[in-house]
């Protein structure tokens, strides 16, 4: 748990946001020129109950979270001094009853979790995978929600008999918050098939099998106010009643919006436990190997593309091999981030061999194979743990490349990106991506993440901001990463190692 404090600053106009990401929450109070007055961050874990089944505790994290965080940063001020509230969670789906309460435990999250591949199947044959394409602008994965509900429908009955909803993780925290049910465009293209992507509507003929129609919320841009806090809201949170809050949105698109990314042709690639690309375009884009979708406005849409295991596999690989760092309990976390990063930069580009595949959860885009396993591949004796840790950054900077590939065979134009995460303060893993992919990175100098777009978000859908290009008068570049060529012809050859890899290891999954 971190407070990183806060300072007194003459206005009364305040905006917060809070976002629950994968492995901790952050929430930021700002002025409405974007100023951070005060910062809370909050650790929690994820939970890999068994293979291919992975949730957070909607109540003890989503929910606890959220309560814990707008308490300490609205004590910084007075309540009613903030006019608005974004909020933001990793995307997710979450059976709720009348009283918005989960009906189980864990809110089922996105494609790192593949449960559900028996009801893609099972939906695939019932629609026809080209009549759900064309109705919904996706095909269906495992970031699917559609074949999640039919999952609970086929493996917990009782619960998807007595849902009242079938909510977002930020759809649900807004409707605790203000008693209204909404989710954002932006996510609901992702409860494929069930959303209509040409009128921008839950489709009820794509509902046979999965859920009842009544059962999803009402729809709303993720730039509009849901409703407002009620006095229930405000006993759990010490938000004033009556405050605004927004629909709520998955944090991609206000980790998005959070560097100025908002305008066709703005590329965002999020250093997070997934790497995620958005890619804003100004009409819709489809593409059977991508993900599209609304953005948070009504005028402007997204090309997506991500890694299941990014941030997840660093993590994975640092406690697996940093055990000398890391103290009994976690200690140590960043330091050993840090050696590792170090250790890294001194292995030659290529690791001297050793490749490594990041499908340590399936595969998501463009390859969308659920069974994909992650490989190390070329190991011998003279391989330490650096070589290990670069490695891992070198196959999850081909996955990425992969991605930017296949957004740019399919027309769009991807010429630089604005990097954000976690990711961002490894500078060997930033400088590997750009190498591999040819492309520049900017680096903005505030990259509090979600939490600080959904904070302008707030101000946006309140009032308080105008136009949403003040987002450019939030944010300021602090760094640019660009592409070394001495390394091109080496990764040029990695790169298609890894492509090879993948393909003559099909067969045995």
């Amino acid at each position: 748990m971190k407070d990183t404090g806060c300072k007194e600053i003459n206005m009364t106009n305040y905006l917060l946001g809070i976002d629950i990401g994968s492995y901790e929450s952050k929430g930021v109070l700002t002025t409405s020129n974007g100023d951070i007055v005060a910062q809370h961050i909050l650790k929690h874990k994820l939970d890999f109950i068994k293979p291919g089944h992975v949730e957070h505790d909607a109540e003890g994290i989503w929910w606890s979270d959220f309560c814990e965080i707008a308490k300490v940063l609205s004590s910084a001020v007075n309540p009613s001094e903030i006019k608005g509230i974004g909020v933001s969670c990793v995307f997710s789906m979450l059976p709720v009853d009348e009283e918005n309460n989960p009906l189980r435990e864990g809110g089922i999250l996105y494609g790192v979790d593949t449960r559900s591949q028996y009801e893609i199947e099972q939906i695939n044959a019932r629609f026809g995978e080209d009549t759900i394409f064309e109705a919904c602008g996706n095909t269906l994965s495992s970031q699917s929600m559609g074949p999640k509900i039919e999952w609970l429908k086929n493996n917990e009955p009782e619960i998807h008999k007595k849902s009242a909803a079938f909510l977002h993780g930020a759809s649900f925290i807004v409707a605790r918050l203000t008693g209204k049910r909404a989710m954002s465009h932006f996510d609901a293209a992702f409860y494929a098939p069930l959303y209509d992507s040409h009128r921008r509507e839950w489709n009820p003929d794509m509902c046979r099998g999965i859920c009842d129609f009544s059962q999803l919320p009402q729809l709303k841009w993720a730039s509009e106010i849901a409703g407002y806090i009620t006095e229930k809201g405000s006993l759990s949170t010490g938000l004033a009643v009556g405050t605004p809050v927004t629909t709520g949105v998955s944090d991609a698109a206000t980790e998005a919006l959070s560097v100025g990314v908002h305008h066709p042709g703005n590329t965002m690639l999020m250093y997070g436990s997934t790497a995620w690309m958005t890619l804003i375009t100004d009409a819709p884009f489809q593409d059977r190997s991508l993900w599209s979708s609304p953005f948070l406005f009504p005028d402007t849409f997204c090309l997506h593309a991500g890694i299941l295991t990014s941030g997840s596999l660093t993590r994975w690989m640092r406690d697996l091999t940093a055990h000398d760092i890391l103290g009994p309990n976690g200690q140590g976390d960043d330091d050993a981030y840090r050696i590792l990063s170090d250790e890294a930069a001194k292995i030659l580009p290529g690791s001297d061999g050793l490749i490594v595949l990041p499908y340590f959860s399936g595969a998501s885009s463009p390859v969308h194979n659920p069974k994909a396993r992650g490989i190390l591949f070329g190991l011998d004796l003279s391989h330490q743990r650096g070589h290990l840790y670069r490695a891992t950054i070198e196959g999850l900077s081909c996955g990425i490349t992969h991605c930017l590939n296949v957004m740019k065979s399919a027309g769009a134009e991807v010429n630089n990106l604005v990097a954000v995460g976690g990711g961002t303060k490894n500078a060997t893993w930033l400088q590997t991506v750009s190498d591999i992919s040819k492309i520049k990175q900017e680096i903005c100098e505030t990259t509090f993440g979600a939490s600080y777009g959904d904070a302008f978000l707030g101000g946006l859908a309140s009032g308080v901001i105008q136009d949403r290009s003040r987002i450019k008068e939030w944010i300021s570049v602090s760094d640019l990463i660009e592409p070394d060529p001495n390394n091109a012809e080496i990764y040029a050859d990695l790169l298609k190692k890894y492509h090879k890899l993948y393909q003559s290891t099909l067969d045995l999954l």
